[in-house]
């Protein structure tokens, strides 16, 4: 991202979160408060714009962001039911997950890390649309390419004996691979039952089809507002990393998998950027 300003694409995320509630007939993650946030998603121009000849990939993003979201959540519900009290979401953007957070996750301390540029911008669309953060969430800066995340973090209050799960979405693809190694380091070194949950943008000879010019559309646009796409690698890649960390259980969500569990039969699940799962 470019020196001094906020990241340009966490607003296009939110808006597609938001707009899979009202686009969508099957809604794979339900997020109301995402339309108190980005309160233009529902106007009728924007919808306009989404719903022009590019239909297809503006569907399948959509479906992307909230799968994912839905799958990062669906492991969090599984990793407190094993004892987890701490909840990191790295590129947090805007996020609600502190203002839906079920029951069961009360408990939870939430840390929610961004670029300092980015949350201060993120931090401004919450009051203005109301949301003041909840006592059990901490809004955590940092340059990932530059801070050490561990220290950052207990400089906030992370217990580095607590059980934590992790959440990474669509940021991989913009740090440097140097930097990526120090997050998934940073997870393995967690105690044991703590968990990752990342995505990863898969490099283009992996990829044919809706999912080719998915990914190169984004990598375009995003390399234009300075947000190149410095790091791909293909799932298998990160399998092997994540189990030569000391990952004793690697789940790897493929789009078959995916499109069985979250899709309806006619629905695609895109295949351009997977997530995987990592318990330490």
């Amino acid at each position: 991202m470019l020196a001094n300003q906020p990241s340009q694409t966490q607003l296009r995320t939110a808006i597609r979160r938001a707009t899979h509630q009202l686009l969508d007939d099957h809604i794979i993650f339900d997020d109301p408060v995402a339309l108190r946030v980005v309160p233009e998603a529902a106007d009728p121009q924007v919808i306009a714009g989404l719903q022009n000849d590019k239909a297809p990939d503006l569907t399948l993003l959509r479906t992307l962001f909230a799968m994912r979201s839905r799958f990062a959540e669906d492991r969090l519900a599984a990793a407190v039911a094993r004892g987890a009290r701490q909840y990191v979401v790295l590129g947090a953007g805007l996020d609600t997950f502190p203002w839906r957070q079920p029951q069961a996750a009360q408990a939870l301390r939430l840390f929610m890390v961004d670029h300092p540029e980015s949350l201060v911008w993120s931090q401004h669309r919450f009051h203005d649309a109301g949301l003041s953060p909840p006592e059990n969430t901490a809004y955590v800066p940092a340059d990932l390419e530059r801070d050490n995340l561990r220290h950052v973090l207990t400089r906030h209050g992370l217990d580095p004996n607590a059980i934590t799960c992790i959440s990474m979405l669509g940021v991989s693809q913009y740090l440097s691979g140097a930097t990526l190694d120090h997050v998934l380091r940073f997870a393995a070194a967690l105690v044991r039952d703590s968990e990752l949950v990342v995505s990863i943008a898969l490099p283009d000879d992996q990829l044919s089809g809706a999912d080719l010019n998915a990914a190169r559309r984004s990598a375009q646009f995003t390399g234009s507002i300075g947000e190149p796409w410095l790091t791909r690698m293909s799932p298998h890649a990160l399998q092997t990393r994540l189990s030569g960390l000391g990952f004793r259980n690697v789940f790897h969500l493929t789009p078959e998998i995916a499109q069985a569990r979250y899709l309806q039969p006619d629905a695609k699940a895109p295949g351009w950027e997977q997530v995987l799962a990592a318990i330490v």
